[in-house]
């Protein structure tokens, strides 16, 4: 197979490792009972290397980061905690890393308590599932606004989240913001997740810009009161909890008139944390799944990266290979597009 974009010819005909880019934390194999949650950047080797409970399944995971000063992403793979399940999550930090750093551990001891230690997972009642993980992510939030409050000093940071929890035949992911799942079935992508944005005219993209001004807020040059891009996700006490200091701050930055904000009505809030919650069972055409941020799906399409990733592992079959690979072949676009500004976190199952 060939590959649509130009940009990823090049890459797989150059090798590019540019001496610009950099890896979030070094790189290395481990075994996961041992391994720090805390590491942002996480590389499994697939030969040999399982996850607990969840048999015939390979993991690779990377991060990559650009031109930034500090890296906002972390790449979260765990196995205890969730009987004959397992646990990855890509999280995508914005205006600083404490909503990351909060969320990393305290978003999984939270699942874990709700999804009863995997009891509901197992049971495969839907309906059950999804209700505990709304509620979940509901309470997560509000801990984590009264932790950033808490800290003394005005924090508006925020993240996207994307979890996956992981069983022998059964995908279950708890989304919220622009990252994207995508599964390869007998190499056409399925995309399994839709980008929460206030901007574009697709179904999922109407949806969220009628719940904002729905709930008082304004769409300006695609982002909420001409802020933020993303409208859902943790954080983000302006949109929340601080939107009436938003609204007064404004005016005071000249951003809006006194009189406009006088018109402002807000009755909810403008970015939430309220997840889109899917089932996917495996079918015999499952190929593997790949989770990663939108520094990786502004620039590579799900099409182009599951051919990609399809190529790599007929090449040598490593998993973690092919995914430091896909995450750097996304850098080397987004470099040659606005210098590398970006940072790419992805992971890869192969199932």
């Amino acid at each position: 197979m060939t590959l649509i974009s130009p940009q990823l010819q090049r890459f797989v005909l150059t090798k590019y490792h540019g001496g610009s880019f950099k890896t979030a934390a070094a790189k290395s194999s481990f075994n996961i009972k041992a391994r720090s949650t805390s590491c942002s950047a996480i590389a499994i080797d697939a030969p040999g290397s399982s996850l607990t409970d969840v048999a015939g399944i390979r993991w690779g995971s990377t991060s990559l980061q650009g031109a930034r000063e500090e890296m906002e992403d972390a790449v979260v793979v765990r196995s205890e905690g969730l009987d004959e399940f397992s646990f990855a999550a890509v999280f995508d930090g914005h205006a600083g890393f404490n909503s990351v750093k909060f969320l990393r551990d305290e978003l999984y001891k939270e699942c874990c308590a709700a999804l009863q230690g995997g009891l509901l997972l197992r049971g495969n009642d839907f309906k059950a599932i999804r209700e505990a993980l709304l509620e979940t992510f509901e309470k997560v939030d509000s801990k984590l606004l009264n932790w950033l409050e808490s800290n003394g000093e005005e924090d508006g940071s925020g993240s996207t989240a994307t979890l996956m929890f992981v069983g022998n035949d059964t995908l279950v992911i708890s989304h919220v913001g622009d990252s994207c799942v995508v599964q390869s079935c007998s190499g056409k992508a399925e995309v399994l997740t839709h980008p929460h944005r206030p901007y574009g005219s697709n179904k999922a993209s109407l949806r969220e810009i009628k719940r904002i001004r729905e709930e008082g807020g304004w769409i300006s040059n695609g982002r909420i009161c001409g802020d933020i891009a993303v409208s859902r996700a943790f954080g983000d006490m302006r949109f929340k909890t601080k939107k009436n200091e938003m609204l007064k701050k404004g005016v005071e930055e000249r951003r809006w008139t006194e009189k406009f904000a006088s018109r402002v009505q807000f009755n909810g809030d403008l970015v939430t944390a309220s997840p889109d919650v899917f089932q996917v069972t495996f079918g015999t055409d499952s190929e593997f799944v790949l989770l990663a941020s939108d520094g990786l799906w502004d620039y590579i399409n799900s099409s182009d990266a599951v051919t990609f990733v399809r190529n790599q592992l007929r090449k040598h079959g490593d998993v973690q290979l092919a995914c430091d690979a896909l995450a750097e072949a996304a850098l080397v676009t987004n470099y040659i597009e606005i210098n590398a500004r970006k940072i790419t976190s992805a992971l890869l199952l192969q199932i």
